[in-house]
């Protein structure tokens, strides 16, 4: 930290973020022009598909927003990811943080990460009740090879998550405002969308644009953890290495760089979480000869790479949810203990 923070590498990066969220916003106007413009004709599905992408980068810059990253002032940070995420994209701020901000105090950990706990899919047989029988048996034994499939429903649920939590009994900090953001953001949408296409047509482009955009987000994130070492609660690691031990970076350039919204640097992310996007290639090199003089084994590897070792590790825990005493898996994570 003290090396990091003498670089200069925690200053706030002004010019760099309303630079992007200047253009995101002129690309998603132009978007909407192009909508309008187009009008009855299946060439609607090229834009919905742009659209999602965009909506995949608002979103990345909201989750700078959210951890610190653009502004001193955390009152600042938090109107830009209310702005950024509930009124430009449809989702809520207040769930999106919470959820999120379990995952960074214990990433991979049994009942402490939301990221990992068994639902649709099964991330870790520890936390399974009863062993899975028959459809669900079945699911589980191919959940690898229907990870990124599944993906596509994943845009649709996080609007859901959001509305589930702003309307709830939870607590939600500045909840009227999330609400009227909301709804204006998708009540708008759906009301133009239709404006604009027949009924057929609008369901087909929000089914694309909605596919796409979880795809693009799950895609994103997955790498960055599905397939390290999962710990249980009871682990006593210290935050270095439970940061970097329990991440994997993706190298790849400024292409992926941009594609996951800077999210390859997940180890530094982890160690540094309101550090500017940026700065997170800068601090790289300082991270990994920081980790290899302790001997702290620090992971990276290409897209395509990770990619398959979430699709090779989700299918062995799969086989193993028919019957989890047997996983080699748990008796691994049990002796831990």
């Amino acid at each position: 930290m003290r090396t990091v923070q003498e670089s200069g590498l925690m200053r706030r990066r002004y010019g760099y973020y309303w630079t992007r969220f200047v253009v995101l916003t002129l690309l998603l106007l132009a978007t909407g022009a192009a909508f309008v413009l187009i009008g009855h004709s299946w060439w609607q599905l090229a834009v919905a598909a742009v659209l999602a992408v965009l909506l995949g980068q608002v979103m990345f810059l909201g989750h700078d927003a959210a951890h610190r990253q653009i502004f001193v002032s955390g009152r600042w940070n938090d109107w830009a990811s209310l702005v950024i995420a509930n009124l430009y994209a449809g989702m809520s701020y207040g769930w999106w943080t919470h959820k999120h901000s379990r995952h960074h105090a214990k990433p991979n950990t049994v009942d402490a990460d939301p990221d990992i706990a068994s639902g649709a899919l099964v991330f870790t047989t520890e936390d399974l009740p009863a062993a899975r029988t028959g459809a669900a048996a079945w699911f589980a034994k191919r959940q690898g090879w229907l990870f990124f499939p599944l993906l596509l429903l994943e845009g649709m649920n996080l609007h859901v998550s959001g509305i589930k939590t702003i309307f709830g009994r939870g607590p939600v900090k500045r909840r009227p405002v999330e609400i009227a953001f909301v709804t204006v953001r998708l009540v708008g949408y759906l009301a133009l969308v239709f404006w604009v296409l027949p009924v057929g047509m609008g369901f087909a482009f929000l089914g694309v644009q909605l596919g796409l955009f979880g795809l693009y987000m799950g895609a994103s994130f997955a790498p960055n953890h599905k397939g390290m070492p999962i710990v249980p609660a009871s682990l006593k690691i210290d935050f270095l290495r439970r940061q970097v031990l329990l991440s994997r970076n993706i190298k790849g350039g400024r292409l992926i760089d941009l594609f996951m919204g800077g999210l390859n640097y997940q180890i530094e992310h982890h160690l540094f979480p309101s550090m500017p996007r940026p700065s997170l290639r800068r601090v790289q090199p300082i991270v990994r000869e920081f980790c290899a003089a302790r001997d702290i084994t620090y992971t990276e590897t290409t897209l395509v790479q990770s990619y398959r070792i979430v699709v090779r590790y989700l299918n062995e825990v799969g086989l193993a949810a028919r019957d989890p005493f047997q996983c080699p898996l748990t008796l691994e994570l049990r002796s831990a203990r």
